[in-house]
């Protein structure tokens, strides 16, 4: 039980308890409706009065199968353990409703605290198991974001939801899906996204030490050549924090005007030698 794991447990708890407020105290507080499993939960809510807390935990487990077989042994683990929280989260929030004349408020702050408990739980490597567990293998087979993997699946289930809800509540559900998905995008790649920037000058030694210098970040020296000159160049390659770009682009200006430079998104940088 190391340090990380029990921050990721904490994480995985109050990311649960956000995601059941977002469902019991907005959602379903607006007679709105959610994606994945527990929408279809919703909906059994509403056609047949059956408990969300009962029917999530009912469907997830059937849907566990699944990713035993696709996904690793620790993302299940966390994923099992979120099940057991998610269902006793939406049991014990299952009377906390926030009750408005103003539809707008569930839709936007329903969207934002599932989006934030789900990218909370994704983001330590578990899934809310449902849907999330067929995103996670879209982006891991199919190269496509999680979140707008989930989006797309979360898409059918509320056409479905047109049987239990008006058109105007299926809509605003679509509103509130869209939130979450940003939310969550913006948990899982990163509070503090990357830069990286590709440097092709003609004083490249120059460039790198006052990088080095005044920037605060290493440089990689790279050998390229020029197709149409057949020249060798010195390439730079350098990744920084994004409100360094401003710096290091007036530097870039400063010491070399004709310099070509692209600028990258980077969303998640591992290694030592990035702090």
């Amino acid at each position: 039980m190391t340090q990380q794991t029990l921050i990721n447990l904490a994480t995985v708890i109050f990311g649960s308890f956000i995601f059941s407020i977002g469902v019991n105290t907005f959602m379903i507080a607006g007679n709105l409706g959610e994606g994945g499993v527990t929408g279809i939960a919703i909906i059994l809510l509403y056609a047949f009065d059956i408990s969300p807390a009962i029917s999530t935990f009912v469907l997830n487990a059937l849907l566990l199968a699944v990713g035993f077989k696709f996904l690793s042994k620790r993302s299940m683990y966390y994923t099992i353990f979120v099940v057991f929280l998610m269902s006793f989260f939406l049991w014990m929030t299952e009377t906390w409703h926030i009750e408005t004349d103003e539809i707008l408020i569930n839709t936007v702050f329903g969207g934002m605290f599932v989006g934030l408990g789900i990218g909370l739980i994704i983001r330590i490597g578990a899934t809310t198991a449902g849907t999330t567990i067929l995103a996670q293998l879209a982006n891991k087979y199919l190269d496509v974001n999680v979140s707008y993997a989930l989006l797309f699946f979360d898409m059918i289930v509320i056409t479905i939801g047109l049987s239990v809800m008006t058109f105007e509540q299926v809509l605003l559900t679509v509103i509130a899906l869209y939130i979450a998905a940003k939310v969550m995008d913006f948990i899982i790649e990163g509070m503090n996204p990357k830069k990286a920037i590709t440097i092709i000058s003609e004083h490249p030694e120059l460039l790198g030490k006052m990088i080095n210098s005044e920037i605060g970040r290493g440089v990689t020296s790279m050998n390229g050549k020029g197709f149409y000159t057949q020249e060798d160049k010195d390439i730079l390659y350098v990744v920084i924090n994004k409100n360094q770009l401003t710096r290091i682009k007036r530097l870039i200006k400063k010491y070399d005007d004709n310099a070509f430079v692209v600028v990258h998104d980077v969303n998640s940088v591992l290694g030592n030698y990035f702090i």
